[in-house]
């Protein structure tokens, strides 16, 4: 499977540094175990990460921003589970 994951950003609220930020650590972890990382602009607040047309996070119903830890660990438990990201998974 060809895993790609989505970052909608609220580009009003300028989030695109965030939502930069945050793909490339997702790349510099998953790196060719993805197909692709897209960043789409949007509007009115929006962050949103979908991994493979599936809502991971949403800034809206969590309330605040992502971390790149929390991230990590949701896009390695739907495509490696036993994958290990070493100082990702410690406390």
């Amino acid at each position: 499977m060809e895993n790609r994951v989505q970052i909608k950003y609220c580009s009003q609220c300028r989030f695109v540094l965030r939502a930069t930020w945050l793909a490339q650590e997702i790349l510099f972890t998953f790196g060719l175990d993805l197909a692709e990382v897209a960043l789409v602009p949007g509007i009115e607040g929006v962050f949103t990460v979908h991994l493979n047309g599936n809502l991971l996070f949403n800034k809206k119903t969590e309330g605040r921003f992502p971390d790149s830890k929390e991230l990590k660990q949701l896009i390695r438990d739907r495509i490696d589970p036993d994958r290990d990201l070493g100082h990702s998974d410690r406390p």
